[in-house]
């Protein structure tokens, strides 16, 4: 029994892609638990410019109702006034106060949610579980005003769908502020974040968090947290690498569990390393460079200019794309081509050659076939 509201983020900020991810993430994620009378209610609040209930907690029944309108709903737009929506959401979940588990459920590409922190501490300080699953930005003030948070690429979302059932789940609400469960909740191929749910207070004792990588345990680092933290940063990390990483709650009057967890840092982005010129025309050359990288890459730009001085291009390109073609290029001309790719880590690499387009063809054979061209 208890009741999950979900706050999603429906502004003009959020792309229709990741809108259509957000709602087939969450029916995914809700599809397991049963509903109704003594189970459990699922109700839907959109932030927009105003926000939007889009249906309360008492409407569904079943799975297949709320699933049916969970595929109907439609994104608002407008701007990110997540303020408001919070007020209604808390208003709702003081409103459906049945002595059941109550959680929020924050879906939102984490651009400008505005002053918020306060108001989120607001709607803990009522007994709710406050979960925040963001796309873009994870800020430190927003990790610390939620009680979970998950930083997560919006084409892969799917991978925190077990972490957030088990937060979900109802057995483990019960024991989220009792049980130590260590996370990583945003990883990069130098840095690492860790979460976890609190146990201590900053008068009641402290943490001692271990780390090492798996092949070199000798290489061990340590660090002391006071006892108010959940959650905590580790920086100049190998990339490509795992690590094994231990959290001790140190309590002056209790005996905790120490939590652990392994992960591995993602290889650094290379890409491009290789960049090729190929097929130059008159009017056009193609650009080719690798490699790809998946997941480490968010798009490559191509930049082209005449040398020395000529308007400078730009051609932006999704991250699965190795090659592209120049056109509308001046004959006989050397330009300057800078592949750059943005990884997920925000930065740049870039590599840049030089391409030749060729010679105009001058022979008459070729002068007769364009002025017929042209005539017809």
């Amino acid at each position: 029994e208890g009741d999950i509201l979900l706050l999603l983020d429906s502004s003009g900020s959020v792309s229709n892609n990741e809108f259509s991810r957000f709602l087939r993430f969450s029916a995914g994620v809700l599809r397991i638990f049963p509903l109704g009378r003594g189970r459990l209610r699922v109700g839907l609040v959109q932030v927009g410019t105003n926000p939007k209930l889009e249906f309360g907690l008492e409407v569904h029944s079943d799975q297949e109702s709320l699933q049916e309108a969970l595929r109907g709903v439609q994104q608002l737009q407008g701007d990110t006034n997540t303020k408001d929506a919070l007020v209604l959401a808390q208003k709702l979940l003081q409103a459906a106060d049945r002595g059941a588990p109550k959680i929020l459920l924050w879906l939102t590409d984490g651009a400008e949610p505005g002053d918020v922190g306060q108001l989120l501490l607001e709607v803990k300080a009522g007994g709710v579980v406050v979960i925040a699953v963001s796309t873009v930005h994870g800020s430190h003030q927003l990790r610390e005003a939620v009680s979970c948070l998950y930083v997560v690429d919006i084409d892969h979302i799917e991978i925190i769908t077990k972490n957030l059932i088990d937060a979900i789940t109802f057995s483990y609400f019960l024991e989220i502020f009792q049980v130590n469960r260590l996370q990583v909740v945003s990883l990069t191929p130098r840095r690492a974040t860790l979460q976890w749910c609190p146990l201590l207070t900053a008068a009641t004792g402290c943490y001692l968090l271990q780390y090492h990588p798996v092949r070199n345990p000798a290489a061990s680092s340590h660090m002391y947290l006071p006892g108010h933290s959940s959650w905590v940063e580790l920086t100049s990390l190998t990339p490509g690498a795992t690590y094994t990483a231990v959290l001790h709650p140190m309590a002056t009057q209790r005996v905790f569990q120490a939590a652990s967890v392994t992960f591995s840092t993602p290889p650094e982005c290379l890409s491009p390393a290789v960049v090729s010129v190929s097929d130059s025309g008159p009017h056009h050359i193609r650009v080719e460079w690798g490699p790809l990288q998946g997941a480490q890459v968010l798009r490559y730009t191509v930049e082209y200019g005449a040398i020395p001085s000529g308007c400078v291009n730009t051609v932006a390109l999704h991250c699965h794309q190795n090659f592209t073609f120049l056109t509308g290029l001046e004959p006989a001309t050397q330009y300057l081509v800078t592949v750059s790719a943005w990884c997920a880590d925000g930065r740049e690499r870039s590599m840049s050659v030089r391409a030749c387009t060729g010679r105009r063809d001058l022979s008459p054979e070729r002068l007769l076939a364009d002025l017929g061209a042209r005539q017809a």
